[in-house]
């Protein structure tokens, strides 16, 4: 008796080792790409403040449309409170003109979504803050964001 073949024979190749020598560049031009499309904004803070604590804080999504006001005591002891625009130092009577020189450095579409965020010291008191949002009136920014941290339950 003769013995049946299968209809299908199974053959045994071997897979292609996958070549990885190029791997190491592509790394390093994906690292590369993102480190110059990446925008790192920092702020060099001259002000002392203690960041408020709150309970519904959240995160802000569009960063490129926000000026950051820091309020807190200036880096000499003299105990006075200094307005921070983002980098630059101001006084209360040249807010409104730093305000807009900011908002001229920012794109159109940015510049329509323009949100002030405070982040004033939390013992700062009350009637500056004040006076610093009526600033904040005469040149328009009428977004006001005050930042803090959250309060862990």
């Amino acid at each position: 008796m003769r013995k049946m073949q299968p209809m299908f024979r199974r053959s045994s190749h071997k897979m292609p080792g996958l070549n990885l020598a190029s791997m190491p560049d592509l790394i390093f031009t994906v690292l590369f790409f993102f480190m110059l499309v990446t925008h790192m904004r920092d702020d060099d803070v001259k002000v002392r403040y203690e960041v408020p604590a709150g309970t519904e804080v959240r995160k802000m999504e569009q960063k490129s449309s926000v000026i950051n006001v820091y309020i807190g005591k200036g880096e000499n002891k003299s105990g006075e409170y200094r307005i921070q625009v983002n980098g630059k130092m101001t006084d209360l009577a040249h807010l409104p003109t730093t305000i807009d020189a900011e908002r001229r450095k920012m794109s159109p579409e940015n510049a329509e979504r323009l949100t002030v965020s405070l982040k004033a010291d939390k013992k700062t008191p009350m009637g500056m803050i004040a006076d610093v949002k009526e600033a904040l009136q005469k040149s328009y920014a009428l977004r006001v964001n005050y930042s803090g941290r959250e309060i862990k339950k």
